[in-house]
């Protein structure tokens, strides 16, 4: 069984132009990172025109999908019926993104195949993670 999920979505990039391009970015799951979801989009998306790649909670994309949630970089809240909008806040400004909310139910459940909510815990290493932030300081 593979310990990593990658899901393409359709991200529909919300601008002030009339005609919001959308883009095909990927949502990740790693076992050995079980708190993460990565999101990466393709250069042709970005201002800079290089790969992005955003790590946020899972748990924050679960909540995102019934309430609005986040306080930092990352927000998600619902957007009618079948619509979640992600909001990416950095130094050179804000992106909105609206993603299906069944492909993020999606992604979520293939997650929790791997990793049920709640048991991220074990499979952490913490002493092989604070070994390796020990090396580091050295």
């Amino acid at each position: 069984m593979s310990t990593v999920i990658e899901q393409a979505v359709e991200a529909r990039l919300v601008a002030a132009a009339p005609r919001t391009p959308t883009v095909s970015a990927t949502l990740h799951y790693d076992r050995s990172d079980p708190f993460a979801v990565r999101m990466t989009f393709p250069a042709a998306a970005t201002l800079e025109g290089v790969e992005v790649c955003w790590t946020f909670a899972r748990e924050l994309l679960s909540d995102g999908l019934e309430e609005e949630t986040g306080q930092g970089d990352v927000r998600v809240r619902p957007y009618g019926y079948d619509r979640t909008v992600l909001e990416f806040h950095a130094p050179e400004g804000t992106a909105l993104v609206h993603i299906r909310s069944q492909d993020l139910r999606r992604f979520l459940t293939r997650s929790a195949a791997l990793v049920a909510p709640g048991d991220e815990g074990r499979y952490v290493d913490l002493d092989h993670d604070l070994a390796e932030l020990m090396r580091d300081a050295c």
